[in-house]
């Protein structure tokens, strides 16, 4: 079974994604955070250097887009080739509120008919293989096989179901007999996505639903980014964190600016360790970097550290 690193905006980012895979292999492919193309056919500076070439990245990486312009899309898709690149994928999952009421991510589930009108075009000249992330619809699960009937039509790479509607964005539980049905009745790959939290809750969902092509997996890896190779030693984590810290300084001009972007990936982190500590409020509140290193190295020195544990969220119970 193939495991995939779902893109989640301002955390997977090109230095994350080298990093993670020299620290903690085992992921097959990266998908990178979503860029939507405009009419001015360009990219902007830091789109340029959150696209780099495919042969600079550590391992496969899929551009993902997000357009409901079919002709926005193609030019995209051209710029992902030129760059190496062996697939796109079209973003039908982001809830955002902004994104949706402009009539993306999401929010092209609306209307199956209008999505179906941009695959169409989409499919006559794509210069790339195209896959999908996707939602089971906005408001009611009774949506999705029309949405599934549309995918059929084409020969999509793969199709990776996050079973949840917009109108969940990432709580409540998630529907698997959605996502069975659509295993059942789809003719493309699929992968499922969506609150997996252990590697044994990601084969308890290959025992599940057997044939099951490839699983995509995003704040799981966040909070255990060893899940995939068994690392469970805290000094490795920590010196993926401090590289982090180091390469953001550099990036950012600014020690600062990076120690908040990891504050976000502590936010995930923090679920592989105990909640009842003084330090998760020091780290929240701290603004000085000198103090966030002493609190993250007490944080790896003194709290155990047990990923994974007590995680079913997503419905899946680990067979022993």
């Amino acid at each position: 079974m193939e495991y995939a690193f779902a893109p989640m905006e301002g955390l997977t980012d090109r230095i994350f994604r080298r990093l993670h895979h020299r620290y903690f292999p085992g992921v097959d492919r990266y998908y990178m955070p979503f860029y939507s193309p405009t009419i001015h056919r360009s990219l902007t500076p830091k789109e340029r250097r959150e696209l780099p070439p495919a042969a600079e990245e550590a391992a496969p990486a899929v551009p993902q887009i997000l357009s409901k312009h079919p002709e926005d899309f193609l030019w995209a898709a051209g710029v992902c080739r030129d760059l190496g690149y062996s697939e796109v994928n079209l973003n039908l999952g982001c809830p955002s509120g902004t994104v949706v009421a402009k009539g993306k991510g999401s929010g092209m589930l609306r209307d199956p008919e209008a999505l179906d009108r941009f695959l169409e075009v989409v499919f006559q000249s794509t210069p790339l293989p195209v896959s999908v992330k996707t939602r089971i619809g906005l408001e009611r699960p009774e949506e999705f096989p029309a949405i599934l009937a549309v995918f059929n039509r084409y020969p999509l790479a793969r199709v990776i179901v996050h079973p949840r509607l917009r109108s969940q964005y990432y709580k409540g539980e998630v529907h698997l007999d959605v996502f069975a049905c659509a295993l059942e009745h789809s003719r493309n790959p699929l992968y499922y996505n969506g609150d997996i939290d252990s590697l044994s809750q990601a084969e308890a969902l290959a025992l599940r639903f057997p044939g099951i092509p490839g699983v995509m997996i995003g704040r799981g890896l966040l909070a255990d980014p060893g899940m995939l190779c068994g690392c469970r030693d805290a000094a490795v984590v920590q010196a993926f964190m401090d590289e982090l810290l180091t390469e953001y300084t550099r990036e950012f001009g600014s020690s600062r600016n990076a120690m908040f972007r990891l504050k976000e990936h502590w936010s995930y982190l923090r679920r592989s360790f105990p909640e009842d500590s003084r330090l998760w409020k020091q780290l929240r509140k701290t603004t000085d970097v000198s103090q966030y290193r002493d609190i993250t190295r007490e944080i790896f020195q003194t709290l155990p550290y047990a990923p994974g544990e007590n995680t079913h969220h997503c419905g899946i119970t680990p067979q022993w």
